[in-house]
């Protein structure tokens, strides 16, 4: 078998596209199993470069988006290209609309100690990355990895591994909203005890704190709430739970995550 680089240079050299059978893979990589998280594809290609921490372009023309995570820190980019730069893929893309930097959205498989492994979870793992928000739209319906993302996330999380060790990016407590606006127009993730629910207009508003022009919230709109109750989470009822948060934190007063899928929540106590 060809190395990787000298594969790298051919493809980047010829322009050539370079789809292989998976008996191209490692025996045991054929298969991840009946895994919920399994890869669904028949074939393999090569990744020619790595755009950013969740990136990749293949040898097929594609640029791929592993849009089940989010990749605040400068570790994810550095991983990336030492897992799979050169090297066969298989790719099970989650929308057929690119987005408007032209990647199509989708997860990466690759050949780990003889299976297929899902990337996105492989960067969890090691505190590259944190799991995100279900990309609006998929057309395969709920994500098969969302629960072993969230598993793998906790993991790195207890251990304190790679984002997990650093303040900048570890799990903000919502009744520090100072702290939490400095992550204002970033990613985070929030913690803490829900103090009311109120709606306002077409809007509910899960408030952490008394003051809602200071304190942390969480707006959903009501035109979709009925996606959190068939989901099990009505917000209704979140009031006095402990949840955690994920999203992009944004100022309207106080700090402030517009929720506009249930996987966003965690309940984070044990009632």
């Amino acid at each position: 078998m060809r190395t990787a680089r000298k594969f790298s240079a051919i493809t980047l050299a010829s322009g050539v596209i370079a789809t292989l059978a998976l008996a191209a893979l490692p025996a045991g990589a054929q298969s991840a199993g009946k895994d919920a998280c399994a890869a669904q594809s028949t074939a393999a290609v090569y990744v020619t470069s790595i755009s950013d921490g969740r990136s990749l372009v293949l040898g097929d023309g594609r640029e791929i988006l592993l849009a089940a995570i989010e990749t605040p820190g400068a570790w994810a980019h550095e991983i990336l290209r030492s897992l799979v730069a050169g090297r066969a893929v298989t790719v099970d893309p989650s929308s057929g609309t690119p987005d408007r930097y032209g990647r199509i959205a989708g997860r990466v498989f690759f050949a780990l100690e003889e299976a297929l492994q899902p990337l996105d979870v492989e960067l969890v793992t090691r505190g590259a990355a944190i799991v995100g928000v279900p990309v609006a739209g998929a057309r395969n319906g709920p994500d098969p990895c969302r629960l072993t993302l969230l598993s793998a996330e906790k993991t790195a999380r207890n251990a304190r591994l790679g984002l997990w060790n650093d303040p900048d990016y570890d799990t903000k407590a919502a009744d520090n909203p100072t702290l939490i606006l400095a992550s204002k127009g970033r990613f985070a993730i929030i913690e803490g005890k829900v103090h009311s629910v109120r709606e306002s207009g077409g809007t509910i508003y899960v408030n952490f704190g008394r003051r809602w022009s200071e304190d942390f919230t969480v707006t959903i709109l009501k035109r979709i709430s009925a996606r959190f109750v068939a989901a099990g989470l009505d917000p209704q009822r979140l009031e006095g739970r402990r949840v955690r948060v994920r999203g992009f934190v944004e100022e309207r007063g106080g700090p402030w995550i517009e929720a506009t899928a249930p996987e966003q929540f965690e309940i984070a106590d044990s009632r």
